[in-house]
């Protein structure tokens, strides 16, 4: 009988520790895989004072995020198709360890893997 009222305060217990994503632990450089290019990957570096870069990506260029309890919010310029434009996206971080995140945006789920800083395809 015990043991029946122990594993939902142990329950409880645990919900209440989970941590949130910090931004010393969203800061750093995340990539993925781009479709159709074997070896190429694409991202963003998320610099520790709010700043962001694109990585390989020279028509989406990000400028800046910020971190609201477990939502990345990424600021940026769109230069594809010769035309120019301001965008937010809000993501939902589903998963966060020193190697992986995991972002939601709208139903899409995209996998990056942290990386060393590439400096030769930053976008600046």
């Amino acid at each position: 009988m015990r043991l029946s009222l122990l594993l939902p305060a142990l329950s409880l217990l645990a919900a209440s520790c989970s941590t949130r994503p910090s931004s010393s632990g969203v800061a750093g450089c995340w990539t993925q895989p781009i479709p159709g290019q074997p070896g190429q990957v694409q991202g963003m570096q998320l610099l520790p004072d709010g700043r962001a870069r694109s990585i390989n990506m020279h028509t989406l260029l990000y400028m800046g995020w910020q971190l609201d309890g477990n939502r990345l919010t990424l600021t940026g310029k769109s230069t594809g198709n010769g035309n120019s434009s301001l965008f937010t996206t809000t993501s939902t971080i589903d998963s966060l360890s020193k190697t992986t995140l995991i972002l939601n945006t709208d139903g899409n789920r995209e996998t990056y893997t942290r990386t060393p800083v590439p400096p030769d395809t930053a976008s600046r």
